[in-house]
């Protein structure tokens, strides 16, 4: 089958329906490809920042959903071996959403798809695995070939999005090259039931038996044990009933609760990486999300930087797209946008990830809480995030510790990555008239 469009979206994650979504109610025709049937996977990102979540501009409609279940999550704990300390508290950001939204992310890439299928000018091709890019004989990138259950695909299209995820193909079919940051740890994801006595605060766990997160899901914990890079097939040789131990003396939860996870198939194996494309762009063609830059876990903000990449695309692009093909001075511009935050992000999260992260994993002895984290449980003041989150960037495990002066370059840093990481100025100041805008 041949159809011919005006951008073709490849990648039905959190980037790509966002921005066929927005890019359909500007009036610009938009098709998406989805290699998968539906949304449904587990343990992927799912958490919306304050300041996103306000200033969104599908907020609004999200907000009173009723397909979409929002669980709000306002303090933050870190246990540092018994120790517990308070090291953030969103309740008081100064923003009307004083709060991270935790959704489901397959209910919030559904509410995208439901709310673009209204729109007479989407298109949505579920079970589209996007193979190859096409080329006019200037090398311009002018569609994209996909298979599909009723056979191959050929979209034609003025621009096509690249929105693939991190194994992204069309990155891949364009050559561009990734940047390889490094991650010292993988992350191992798995589920254990929720009692209401077990307590509700999100917490992070650091002890010499390793870095253990529990995420309140409401009548679930959903867990992560960090582990070693490359490092799960060691784990998995130890055997469940010392897998089921180890959480057991983890978790905020009793230690019988482990005896939930029957076998490692209710696990799943996250492979960190940070990695970022020096050139997002070439004629007819853009990669952004995941695709353009693979984050860290860490602080949970991919799914809010990949949205930003998606509102920052359509701002700048829809106008254009509306007339017909654009130029790479213009897609050129949507990475000189968003590489400023995307770099800053990814250096706090290099910081926390070589500080934090690998001390806490070499560690064989018993962790002493760093000074930042001691402060910011003692005086609340300091708690509103992302000053907060200062603290685990300042703390080494062990007896090691930042100077003062370290300390301090780091907390300037994170004021300065808040700075460049929140939604560009495009957001709010479009024309009153622009469909970008409208809820």
């Amino acid at each position: 089958m041949e159809v011919r469009t005006r951008c073709c979206v490849v990648g039905g994650g959190p980037a790509g329906l966002m921005l066929s979504l927005l890019l359909a109610r500007a009036g610009v025709e938009v098709m998406a490809l989805e290699k998968h049937a539906d949304f449904l996977r587990d343990f992927r990102g799912d958490t919306i920042h304050p300041r996103l979540w306000t200033r969104s501009p599908i907020s609004a409609s999200w907000s009173v959903s009723s397909s979409c279940r929002i669980r709000r999550s306002r303090p933050f704990s870190a246990i540092v071996e018994d120790q517990i300390f308070q090291v953030a508290d969103f309740r008081r950001l100064k923003t009307k959403k004083r709060f991270i939204a935790l959704m489901p992310q397959w209910d919030f890439l559904d509410f995208l798809a439901g709310e673009a299928a209204r729109l007479p000018n989407f298109t949505l091709f579920r079970r589209a695995q996007a193979t190859e890019l096409l080329r006019d004989d200037a090398g311009r990138v002018t569609g994209v070939e996909a298979q599909t259950p009723e056979g191959p695909l050929r979209v034609e299209a003025d621009l096509v999005v690249g929105a693939d995820g991190r194994h992204s193909t069309i990155r891949k079919a364009a050559g561009f090259e990734v940047e390889t940051l490094g991650a010292p740890m993988d992350v191992m994801w798995f589920r254990v039931s929720r009692a209401p006595g077990d307590g509700a605060a999100t917490a992070g766990r650091f002890s010499s038996e390793g870095l253990f997160i529990a995420i309140n899901r409401g009548d679930y914990w959903q867990c992560a044990l960090v582990i070693p890079k490359g490092g799960g097939e060691a784990v998995k040789a130890e055997g469940i009933e010392a897998f089921r131990a180890r959480i057991g003396r983890l978790g905020p939860f009793p230690p019988e609760r482990a005896q939930e996870i029957e076998s490692f198939d209710q696990t799943s194996l996250l492979s960190v990486a940070v990695d970022r494309l020096d050139r997002w762009h070439a004629p007819g063609l853009l990669v952004i999300g995941d695709a353009a830059h693979a984050m860290s876990p860490i602080g949970g903000v991919g799914v809010n930087v990949a949205i930003q990449d998606a509102i920052a695309t359509a701002n700048l692009l829809a106008e254009a797209l509306r007339r017909g093909p654009v130029d790479e001075a213009a897609l050129a511009r949507v990475q000189a946008r968003r590489m400023p935050a995307v770099r800053v992000t990814q250096a706090m999260q290099l910081m926390m990830q070589n500080n934090v992260v690998a001390p806490t994993l070499a560690s064989r002895t018993k962790l002493t809480p760093p000074l930042p984290l001691r402060l910011l449980d003692r005086f609340r003041s300091c708690r509103a995030f992302p000053r907060g989150s200062s603290a685990w960037a300042c703390g080494r495990s062990g007896s090691a510790r930042l100077s003062r002066k370290g300390a301090l370059k780091v907390r300037r840093g994170l004021a300065r990555a808040s700075r460049l990481a929140r939604p560009p100025p495009g957001i709010h100041d479009l024309a009153p008239h622009s469909k970008i805008a409208a809820l």
